[in-house]
């Protein structure tokens, strides 16, 4: 009777358990998540510069084309290959291209992100150097980079693609507009707009400020569900008009949210740091939504603020 009864035990602890949770979500089994088909990242040339010494500077841009919400990253102490004129090959060092592991929405471009701190956070503008060029014309550029695809899923780990930009020096864009690149029908959010989550919560985006520093924000959440939830978005940056990402990249589940119990709502604040002189921006929010650690992306039109 002692050893048939003993296959009950782990269940009346997990039935003494699941009371004491906010809520129960069961991991995802750790596969590859699928995404649309993808062609990758586009990159711009958008300005080249040779100093007195022979380093040649190369201003870029880049644009998401994979159709789904991405993140654009190159090999750290991999070069770009410069071919001159001649066929000639110099190894470029210097490599800063990237998405400062942000999730980009589709049609969006950018050309820089914020490194640093949250004390001191600093631009990091898009461009690739050369030393010992003697001349530009004609040069072609060329620059591995990996990316991925798709929602944040803590639980899953997203094997990035590969892909290789290939760039004229010759054809330099002077005309791009940012953040927009191109348009996707029904992608960009209205703030005013409430966001379901996980447990069926509605987050809303209550209150947007201007600060002396960048922007405030002010959350707002309502829980129908039978169960106490946490609703995790992180710190969420937002891309602006110039085409810089402002707010230093953090996983979403990683910044605290207050619970919201049953039948009730909870309220919090974010900011992030961005420059007053900068317009039109869009705020990159990832909310956990359909279970605890997956998150959802949403770009939000900010730009009357």
């Amino acid at each position: 009777m002692i050893q048939r009864n003993k296959k009950w035990i782990p269940l009346l602890i997990l039935a003494l358990f699941i009371p004491a949770c906010a809520y129960i979500v069961t991991p995802v089994p750790a596969t590859t998540p699928t995404s649309v088909a993808s062609s990758g990242w586009a990159a711009f040339v958008t300005g080249v510069e040779t100093s007195a010494d022979g380093v040649l500077h190369i201003d870029l841009a880049v644009r998401n084309d994979t159709a789904d919400w991405s993140a654009l990253s190159t090999e750290a102490g991999k070069p770009a290959i410069l071919t001159t004129a001649d066929g000639g090959k110099v190894d470029c060092d210097t490599v800063f291209v990237g998405s400062g592991e942000n999730r980009i929405p589709p049609g969006f471009q950018i050309r820089g992100y914020t490194v640093g701190t949250k004390a001191e956070p600093k631009t990091q503008l898009l461009y690739v150097e050369c030393a010992n060029v003697p001349s530009a014309e004609n040069a072609t550029l060329s620059l591995g980079y990996t990316y991925i695809t798709g929602e944040f899923n803590f639980y899953v780990k997203v094997k990035p693609r590969t892909g290789t930009f290939t760039l004229n020096l010759n054809e330099i864009k002077t005309d791009l507009q940012f953040p927009v690149g191109q348009v996707v029908d029904g992608l960009i959010e209205s703030s005013a707009n409430p966001i379901t989550a996980i447990n069926q919560c509605q987050l809303t985006l209550a209150d947007i400020k201007r600060t002396d520093t960048g922007l405030e924000f002010s959350w707002s959440n309502q829980n129908p569900s039978e169960y106490p939830t946490y609703v995790h978005i992180g710190t969420p940056p937002v891309l602006g008009s110039d085409g810089v990402i402002y707010g230093i990249f953090q996983s979403p589940h990683l910044a605290d949210t207050p619970i919201t119990p049953v039948g009730g709502t909870s309220s919090w604040k974010t900011t992030v740091t961005a420059p007053g002189d900068v317009s039109g921006y869009y705020l990159l929010l990832s909310v956990e939504s359909k279970q605890q650690r997956l998150f959802a992306n949403h770009v939000v039109d900010i730009t009357d603020k």
